[in-house]
Order: C-alpha cells, then structure tokens, then sequence
C-alpha cells in the first residue's frame, strides 16, 4: 500500500522519500552526536530500514526460482548484497556508542609522580631513505618525557644509516636476518632490551615515516594509570595526501581515506572495549608484551592480531582520539592498493589463527565480535563493489533481470535505507561520506582487496610480507594503465549497453518491467563512479613540502632594517613574505620562533613582498623538522564542505591541476 495513496504510486513513494531526507535535514538541530542515547535512536532507525529493505529484496524483487541464469544470478547478487548488509548492520552497533579519554588524561596526567616511566622509542626501518628518517629521529629526540631511550630497528643492516644514528646519538639495532618481517624486527629489539640492566616499562612502536608530536609519550602514559591497561593507540593523521585526495585535486577539500576509521570507529570500538592496535603511534606495557611471548607472527598484521593476543590474556587496548603522531601516506596508487590488500589478507590470516573469533582461545564474544566485524567488511564490500558494476551489464547486453522491481516501491523501501544511512554517516563524521568519493575508494582497489580476501580464507599460510615503498621520485605525471584497464573497459561496455538498451528494443519491452529504470540509474551512477576512477589512475606530480599552517608575523632583517612582516608560507627551503616587496638577490635574516635566524636571500620579488630561499644551518633545519611535523594540531582535513568538494573537483577537470 503506498504511504500517501491520494499522490498515486510514484507520488506517494517521492512523497514518503522526501519525508525520510526532511527528517534526516532537521537532525543536526536536535541530536547531539556524542550522546549514546541519541546514536542508539538514530541506529535504531537505520535497522528498521534495512529490515524492511532486506525483506522486500527477498520477498518481491528475486527472478523466479528455478534452473535458469537470470534465478541463479538474481539470488547470487541478492546473497552477496545481504552478507555485505549484515556487515554493515554490525558497523551500526558499534557506532552506536563513542568514547573520548581526553578528560581521563587530564585527570591522570603525571600519575607516576617523580618516578618517570622509563619508555624505548622504536622506529621500525627497512628501506625508507634518510630524509624520511631523519625527521622521525629528530622528532622522536624532541619528546617533552625525559626518560626515554630512541632506537632504530633497521632489518636491511644499512651501514650509514648505523652511522647518522651515532651521530644523533640514538640506539640503533640490526639482525642477522629478517624472520617474521615486521613483528619479528620488534622481538629482535624485545629480547635485546630484556638483556638491559634497566628494561623499559612501556615501549612506544613507530612506523618510519611517522614523526611523534612532542606530546605523545605523556598523554598516552597517562593512560596506564590503570594496571588492566597493556595498549595505548593513536589515531594516525597524514600531512601529504593520499592518491585519490591528491589525484583528484582534493587535498584542501576532502579527507585521507583513513579518517572515518581512525577519528570515528576506533573511537566507537573503544566504548565498547574493542578497539584495535594499529602498529605505529602505539605504546604497549613491556611485561605485557614480553608475558604473550612478543608480537604476534602468525599474521602478516601484526599490530590486530597484537590486540587479541593481549586481550586472551587479560590484558586492555584502549583508544586515545588525540593527533598525536603524523606520517606519509603512500604517495601512489599501487601502494596504497599494495597496504590495502596487505591489512586485509593479514586480518582473514587472523580469522584462521590459534586467536580467531572460533578458536579455543580466552576471548570475549565481544572480541571473537571485532574480528567477525573486520571479516564481514573485507570480505563483502570489496566484492560487491564489483558486482555492482557488472550486473547492470548483464542485463544491457544478455537481457538478465536480476532485479524486477518496480520505480516506485525501489523509492518507497532502498531510497529511506540509503538516504538515512547516508545522512546519519554524514552527520556522525562531519561530511566524511560522500557517496560517489566513497565508492571510488572501495572500487579502485576492489579486485586485488577481493583476491586478498578469500586467499586469506582460504589458504591463510605462506604469504610474504610487503612493505609499503615511500619517497621516490614523483615529479612527473604517471598514467596507471594496468590499474585503469578494467575500470576503463567497464566503463566503455557501460556506455555501449546502455546505447544499446536505448536504440534497441530491449529499452522499450516489458522484461525488466518497471526495473528498467532502476537498472538505467543504477548504470548512470556507475558511469560517474567509473570516470571519477579512471580519473583518479592518472596520477599528479607531487612534491612533499610542509606549508605553514597559517599566516604569522615574522622579522626580516635586511640592508641592516628590519621589518615586521606576514610569513604566508614556509617549507624546509622557502619562505614566503607579505607586507614589503625586496629586489632580487636580497640577503637578510629571517627570524623564526624557536629555530632563530636564518640566513636567507630573495629568489622572486611579489607584488607585496618576495619569496626567499634560506640556508639553514644542521640545527636550525633540526629545528624546522620539529616545528613542521612535532607541533601544532592534526595536519589534513578531518571534516567536509560538500561546495568545496564540488569547486575542487571542477578544477580539476577543468584545468587540469590540483586544486
């Protein structure tokens, strides 16, 4: 029966969506996001959705049952679409509830009085060239908790890198091989440290591009005030932009891909005392990890499998939501897909383990749960991203109905489920879940991430470990065309279904019924989600440069004035200066708080002022490092404007640059 039955089918289903989107404007005014009770309520809805939407797929929409493709593939599509949608309600439950330790920081802060834990920094190393090292080192030197040791875990036995650490006289570690990659590297260090007269009470674990805010050790520490306490982990902030924000010319506009999991979800696990360890920006208790027998080999993640471990123990991960550390992000397409598929072939090595969520293992349900969760999301999303680019196409070029529904009752019970879902996602995470950006994300990596997937399942045994390449040269514009290919033929055969469907009969017969409009929509998404994803394999020039993070007010002394001037932008290098324009070649002395002065000469005069090129000294260039990358707030953007997105991504395509 259709909701508003005086309007007529169509009418009455436009009516009741656009009921549902009205409700979805009016949330921001009344819901407080960080209220459990509020979330509950508006998950709540999300479910009863998705039951409806759920039923009425299986009830009405399915071809009928019997021997023939178009049953077999209508119930193939309708099984993938309910496991992906189970995955999906799981997600609901745990963002239901959210959890922020600051306060309980503030409270405990300094709670080891003036004993100061002792703390071993490692940095994990393989073949990260040394302008990426150094800025780790000098910021991990730079940490305000004075009881603390630097090393550097190096598996690729570098003998200037064993060199630059004497000179910054932090520790350094090598093997004679590289059993257990990753995980096998930290034990290395673990027993070395077991041998010191003072063992560490706490070690921190950082990635090699991950550079620690001066305040990382203290406010993670102060978490351990509670002795349950085995693992504190950081969000992970990124101050370059990942491929598809830097591709598409998104950086200023449109979040790093990690943002929702890292700002929302983690924060959502740990309300429900499920959050996960990540590997870097970390910190574990000594004699916890030593009591499990180290980090975990057994999966190729080590830091998930790290978190179930401690927990079959007795031992608590718990979540602190404070940008903490900030790394590089991969710089291209392959290796972002490359860390992707890594994460998730790890995680179904998990699912298959001596700790997995059906082992004999000491474990909560709530975390046999986080794994389950984990699984669903790798295994299902990824594949039906695919399928929902191919079954369109079956029907455009073989006449396979594989959804008979009618326009009207698609409104009245998939429009409410995706408007609310996609409202609700929105409002929670402050606009991170654009749909068609979404998508791209999930699609661009979607066959590899599949293969990964139920290789993982499957045969969880004998996959190496793939470390993810950072640096290089990437000045030039690079085409992806192995990565493009099928996003490129999908998007040609869609184009050519559809003018077939069009000019040919097939548009005009009654064998998809009504549910020839739906596939027609479903295929025009497609063809916007397909180009954006071409798009997105033609990857930029970029350089890696840290700008200032806003104007200040800086001194420039020259011909023996000095000026009280605007510093716009800053990088390891260059300065740009506002407020009085300087001939070329200038040389003077720019003042900076906490690096000093700085010789500098003018390069470029400006209208208003000039462009300078400085010649830092080893110290002062320490100083910058610290400056950049130790100080201040989260680098990105960790909220949205969809009009920006919209001005970005038509610059982009008009100009043909980044925005």
């Amino acid at each position: 029966m259709a909701p508003f039955p005086h309007l007529g089918d169509l009418g009455s289903s436009g009516a009741y969506l656009l009921l549902v989107a009205g409700i979805g404007l009016v949330l921001p005014f009344v819901v407080d996001p960080e209220r459990t009770r509020d979330r509950a309520i508006l998950f709540a809805a999300a479910f009863f959705f998705a039951a409806r939407y759920a039923w009425w797929r299986g009830a009405e929409t399915l071809a009928p049952f019997g021997l023939t493709l178009d049953a077999a593939l209508s119930y193939m599509l309708y099984a993938l679409e309910l496991l992906t949608l189970i995955g999906s309600l799981s997600a609901f439950v745990i963002l239901a509830r959210t959890l922020s330790r600051s306060e309980e920081v503030d409270t405990h802060a300094n709670w080891w009085g003036d004993d100061e834990p002792k703390v071993a920094v490692m940095i994990a190393t393989y073949n990260e060239d040394r302008d990426i090292l150094e800025r780790t080192i000098i910021g991990a030197k730079s940490l305000r908790h004075k009881n603390k040791e630097v090393i550097i875990l190096d598996d690729n036995r570098r003998d200037w890198l064993r060199d630059y650490c004497l000179e910054q006289k932090v520790r350094y570690m090598r093997r004679p091989d590289n059993k257990g990659s990753k995980a096998g590297n930290i034990n290395h260090a673990l027993d070395r440290l077991a041998e010191d007269p003072q063992p560490p009470q706490f070690i921190a674990v950082l990635d090699a591009d991950f550079v620690p805010h001066r305040g990382f050790l203290s406010r993670c520490l102060a978490l351990f005030h509670d002795p349950d306490v085995g693992l504190v982990q950081t969000p992970q902030h990124f101050f370059n932009a990942d491929p598809i924000q830097h591709n598409l010319g998104l950086s200023a506009s449109y979040p790093d891909e990690q943002r929702f999991f890292f700002d929302h979800m983690q924060a959502s696990r740990d309300a429900w005392g499920i959050a996960i360890c990540c590997g870097t920006s970390s910190i574990c208790r000594f004699d916890a990890v030593r009591a499990i027998g180290g980090f975990p080999t057994e999966s190729i993640t080590e830091d998930f499998m790290l978190t179930i471990t401690l927990q079959s123990q007795g031992w608590r991960t718990v979540y602190l939501n404070e940008p903490l550390t900030e790394g590089l992000a991969p710089e291209g397409l392959k290796e972002y897909i490359t860390q992707r598929a890594r994460w998730c072939l790890g995680l179904m090595q998990i699912a298959r383990s001596s700790v997995g969520p059906f082992s004999d293992a000491k474990l909560r349900l709530r975390d046999r749960w986080s794994v389950i969760d984990s699984v669903f999301f790798w295994a299902t999303s990824f594949p039906f991203r695919i399928a929902a680019i191919i079954f369109p196409l079956l029907y455009w070029f073989f006449g396979i109905t594989v959804v008979d529904a009618r326009l009207a009752d698609v409104l009245v019970y998939f429009g409410p489920y995706y408007v609310w879902v996609t409202m609700v996602m929105n409002l929670l995470s402050r606009g991170l879940m654009i749909p068609v950006f979404h998508d791209v994300s999930q699609l661009i990596g979607a066959i590899p991430i599949t293969r990964a997937a139920y290789t993982g399942l499957f045969r969880p045994k004998g996959h190496k470990f793939s470390v993810t390449a950072k640096g290089g040269d990437r000045s030039k514009v690079v085409v992806q065309w192995r990565l493009m290919a099928p996003f490129a033929i999908a998007l040609i055969l869609s184009i050519a279904g559809l003018f077939l469907g069009i000019f040919s009969d097939r548009f005009a017969m009654n064998d998809a019924g009504d549910g020839k409009w739906v596939i027609l929509f479903w295929t025009l998404y497609n063809l916007i989600v397909l180009s954006v994803t071409c798009f997105t394999c033609v990857e930029l020039p970029r350089s890696e440069t840290h700008m200032a993070d806003k104007p200040e007010r800086v001194t420039f002394t020259a011909a023996g004035e000095t000026q009280e001037l605007w510093l716009s932008s800053l990088t390891l290098d260059t300065a740009r200066l506002r407020g009085k324009p300087y001939p070329p070649q200038t040389r003077g002395m720019l003042h900076l708080p906490d690096v000093g002065n700085l010789e500098a000469y003018v390069i470029a005069p400006t209208t208003d002022g000039a462009r300078l090129q400085l010649v830092p000294t080893e110290e002062q260039r320490e100083a910058l490092f610290v400056r950049f990358y130790a100080e201040g707030d989260a680098p990105g953007v960790v909220s949205t404007r969809t009009s920006a997105v919209i001005a970005d991504i038509a610059r982009r395509i008009s100009f043909g640059l980044p925005g």
